[in-house]
């Protein structure tokens, strides 16, 4: 039976919200083909015709969880804005929708190629939008690399440690570090 090309896309696209959810709550490692096409509710035909492999289907899963990142960031119209939408206890809370940077980057120097190009190109994106938050002209992508890294690090710490009070004081010394 003959997949419709608009069948196809929406299957295409179920697979990309999945798997963007799935990795980043468990890794790309806690991840099999078939968690991947029963949370879609698809088969594995669909995943490997869509995408030719796991690895390209999370390389562009990264490209849509960033997507969708920056469209859910993107009315924040101030650096303030977003470092403290970004260090909230509800984006701690919401792996699976949050920051692929923050979920995954441990784990991406183990894979090569178009997973690591493709988080590559996520850091640069989130580098040009917050160095486009910057005040005054003279921001460097330099200084929007630390604000982006210092975002990320606090995130990662806030989930990993196992003391909720811990985990509030990591994100609230970040959110107040990156206001001065």
């Amino acid at each position: 039976m003959r997949v419709t090309r608009e069948k196809a896309a929406e299957n295409r696209q179920a697979i990309l919200i999945a798997a963007a959810r799935l990795f980043r709550e468990r890794g790309l490692s806690g991840v099999g083909v078939d968690a991947l096409t029963e949370a879609a509710g698809l088969t594995h035909g669909s995943l490997y015709s869509q995408f030719g492999s796991k690895e390209r289907l999370a390389a562009e899963a990264f490209d849509h969880a960033l997507r969708t990142s920056a469209v859910r960031m993107g009315d924040a119209v101030t650096l303030e804005d977003y470092i403290a939408r970004y260090l909230s206890t509800d984006h701690r809370e919401r792996r699976g929708d949050g920051c692929v940077m923050a979920a995954l980057a441990c784990e991406i120097p183990l894979h090569p190629g178009p997973i690591r190009h493709s988080f590559t190109g996520a850091v640069r994106a989130v580098m040009k939008r917050i160095a486009g938050l910057l005040p005054g002209r003279r921001a460097s992508e330099d200084d929007a690399l630390a604000v982006v890294a210092t975002m990320v690090g606090a995130l990662v710490l806030a989930r990993a440690v196992d003391d909720p009070e811990l985990s509030d004081r990591i994100l609230a010394a970040a959110r107040t570090r990156l206001a001065h």
